[in-house]
């Protein structure tokens, strides 16, 4: 017998249904951030990597901006759904876990972690975040994103409607 190791694998929720959740109304189109040279050294920084993009998505409403970012857990992608306003982490969802392992950081004892976090002007995350033995790769990639994420966030909101 061979077992497959996918199992962890699958969508929680389409990224475009996340985003129109984020916004109680019809969600505002979308907008670009630019990935410009001034910025790649923070964002180097939070990862620990370039980010391999020209410009990031986001959508941005009263005062509030949607982001769905991905970051390599150990070998794939984990697509995540992030929410701030004021500065502060309003919700972070695992929409797509794509590794064998760590897909425990999709479940809200963790995620709800993230709740109105923000960050440190060194763009870390101003308090710490429990991990999950056996996941430490997916816990540091969630990690990463919610401090991308409000970095982003702090790139645009002097261009978002209050």
């Amino acid at each position: 017998i061979s077992f497959s190791n996918t199992f962890a694998e699958g969508t929680y929720q389409k990224p475009a249904d996340f985003v129109k959740e984020s916004f109680s109304s019809k969600p505002p189109k979308s907008s670009v951030l630019w990935i410009t040279k001034s910025l790649k050294p923070a964002i180097y920084k939070i990862m620990g990597h370039d980010l391999a993009v020209l410009r990031v998505r986001y959508w941005a409403k009263d005062g509030k901006t949607v982001w769905v970012l991905n970051e390599i857990g150990k070998k794939h992608p984990i697509t995540v759904g992030l929410v701030v306003k004021q500065n502060k982490l309003q919700r972070l969802k695992v929409l797509i876990f794509r590794e064998s392992r760590g897909w425990e950081v999709r479940h809200p004892f963790f995620t709800e972690q993230f709740k109105q976090i923000g960050i440190t002007s060194e763009n870390k995350l101003e308090r710490n975040i429990d991990g999950i033995s056996g996941a430490t790769l997916s816990v540091t990639a969630l990690k990463k994103l919610a401090r991308l994420a409000l970095y982003f966030h702090q790139q645009v909101k002097d261009k978002i409607e209050k």
